[in-house]
């Protein structure tokens, strides 16, 4: 099973990483980071790289594609190269899904067209560019594309996309392994629960990176 994580200079780490660490424990999973130019490519602090052993280009076809999010999304949404490959290897996967803004990636290829999806909540108002109908919910699946909220939430969107890789056992064993069991210090970690001043300030220093 080969599932390609496609990445872009700053992308957010955990946005790949995060699902890189559920998914490339399923039995038989090939874990593929790549990128238009292979090498090393760094996220959107400036502080880590992560190699992308493969050129996109290389890659004709895969089982599974999770797209990350990120500052580096709109220069990524524009390079007809990482768009082109999105678009052409879509059809020949199992599942097809993105992680924060990497929803917009996917609508710049023009997979989300008519259908309901997720983004970072300070950006899902973009969605409907990309003619897609934006929707609060953390994970959404709609046929075989999978588009999931925020940063975090691509852990979750992993968990489920194992379980229906293969099935729910597998799925929470994996769960079990990474230990992911939130226990939040903080209940801010959503607008619906944060302040109404912070909540603006986020919601500005994201639009001034996106």
């Amino acid at each position: 099973m080969r599932i390609v994580f496609p990445l872009y200079p700053n992308f957010t780490a955990l946005d790949a990483i995060g699902p890189y660490e559920v998914l490339s424990r399923l039995p038989g999973a090939e874990a593929v980071f790549a990128a238009v130019e292979p090498g090393p490519v760094t996220t959107d602090t400036g502080a880590l790289t992560v190699l992308a052993e493969t050129a996109l280009a290389d890659i004709t076809e895969c089982d599974v594609v999770v797209v990350p999010g990120g500052p580096g999304c709109v220069a990524a949404g524009n390079d007809a190269a990482y768009t082109g490959w999105l678009a052409a290897v879509h059809p020949k996967t199992r599942w097809t899904a993105s992680v924060c803004s990497g929803s917009m990636l996917l609508g710049a290829a023009g997979i989300l067209q008519g259908l309901p999806a997720t983004s970072h909540w300070a950006v899902t108002e973009l969605l409907p560019v990309y003619g897609a109908a934006p929707t609060a919910r953390r994970t959404v699946f709609t046929g075989k594309v999978v588009t999931a909220a925020g940063v975090a939430s691509g852990i979750d969107m992993a968990l489920a996309l194992a379980a229906e890789l293969t099935d729910r056992e597998t799925a929470e064993s994996i769960q079990l392994f990474i230990e992911y069991d939130p226990q939040p210090p903080f209940d801010t970690g959503s607008p619906a629960k944060a302040p109404a001043p912070m909540v603006e300030r986020v919601r500005q220093q994201i639009l001034s990176e996106v």
